[in-house]
């Protein structure tokens, strides 16, 4: 039993360290699946939940370094009884979320491992069980587990651990993440990625006489029952499939892949950093003509008339999805320089870069 105990302690404090760090990495990331959670909560359970909503990021920040405190905390076996018990009570938590987005369809991407390890609802909720009944074993034995540190050494550590995250979270926050596990980092060809990968291949599923045949192909013979077409290399579907961009002129997406384009992003004029137009417009005019300056916009035509009235923005601008935007960089307002639809670089409103900088990337 003893090296089951090890075994186990190690992958459960492992796992809870390492999915916590990855959104750590990226806490603009998860606030916005606890938003999403919040707004589904709200429709389905309590309207309550709607004021949570403003709180995403503060929530989001706590349950992630919640989480690897108590993997570190388990790792060192320190205040064992209180960290399995808080170690279940999380476990539990994330387990309802899981089933709940399973069962009912709700959150198509948990956000378990960030975006680094995309899990369907169903996967996520197993690999819950999984930890479950781990974290159980954990608790039952959990006299079994002898306190390695002194209790002043295990704080000690802890509030290392901690003020790490604190500052990791913060440079993510403040500027961008380390690393970028999205469709839209640097060296991303955007154009290519919203093409499949390879052709598709499909299994058809027909029943005949009460039997059930597989097909390569869709059979001749009138006799079969279709009852279901499957994606063999479901790996081949794009990385990208909802980027668009449009005005009231028209579609403008194969446009914006065209040549060399700074796009200036707002997920919401309303909530951006204001004091960071000058500097962008002041860019903007700089890198003129060898690039050409785009803003991308989720507001409306009239708010956006109004902001950039205000502002004296001459930039043209256009439209995308707010989700969109806010997966293609965690600023508001953000940017992204573009040579033919490939990322050449990305700069969150307190990095932006200089006219040097840009000619430097494009050169």
């Amino acid at each position: 039993m003893k090296y089951i105990d090890i075994v186990v302690k190690w992958f459960v404090g492992l796992l809870f360290i390492f999915s916590g760090l990855v959104k750590l990495n990226d806490p603009m990331g998860t606030a916005i699946k606890m938003e999403e959670y919040f707004e589904v909560f709200a429709n389905d359970i309590s309207s309550i939940f709607h004021y949570l909503v403003p709180f995403a990021l503060s929530i989001g920040l706590f349950v992630v370094i919640l989480e690897i405190l108590l993997g570190v905390a388990l790792l060192i076996n320190f205040k064992i009884k209180i960290t399995s018990l808080v170690l279940l009570l999380l476990i539990v938590f994330f387990t309802f979320l899981t089933f709940y987005s399973a069962a009912f369809n709700k959150v198509t991407d948990c956000g378990c491992f960030g975006d680094a390890i995309p899990l369907d609802p169903w996967q996520s909720f197993f690999k819950d069980i999984i930890l479950l009944v781990l974290s159980v074993y954990i608790f039952v034995r959990q006299k079994m587990f002898k306190e390695k540190f002194s209790q002043n050494a295990g704080f000690a550590i802890l509030g290392v651990i901690l003020t790490l995250n604190i500052f990791i979270a913060y440079n993510a926050i403040e500027h961008l993440p380390m690393i970028d596990f999205r469709p839209y980092k640097i060296g991303a060809n955007i154009r290519e990625s919203m093409q499949p990968s390879e052709d598709f291949q499909y299994e058809y599923i027909m029943e005949k006489d009460g039997k059930t045949y597989e097909f390569e192909s869709y059979p001749t013979d009138t006799t079969y029952k279709f009852l279901e077409m499957v994606l063999l290399n479901p790996e081949a579907q794009p990385k990208i499939t909802d980027y668009n961009i449009w005005s009231e002129e028209g579609d403008f997406t194969e446009e914006s892949f065209n040549g060399i384009k700074m796009l200036v992003l707002f997920s919401d004029v309303n909530k951006s950093r204001y004091e960071k137009v000058d500097e962008i417009v002041r860019l903007a005019e700089e890198i003129k003509p060898e690039v050409q300056t785009w803003v991308i916009t989720a507001n409306d035509e009239a708010s956006y008339e109004n902001f950039r009235h205000e502002y004296q923005v001459s930039i043209p601008y256009y439209h995308a999805d707010g989700t969109v935007i806010k997966a293609m960089i965690r600023a508001n307002p953000g940017l992204i320089l573009m040579k033919d639809g490939v990322v050449l670089g990305k700069w969150h409103n307190n990095d932006i870069p200089t006219k040097r900088e840009v000619m430097t990337l494009i050169n």
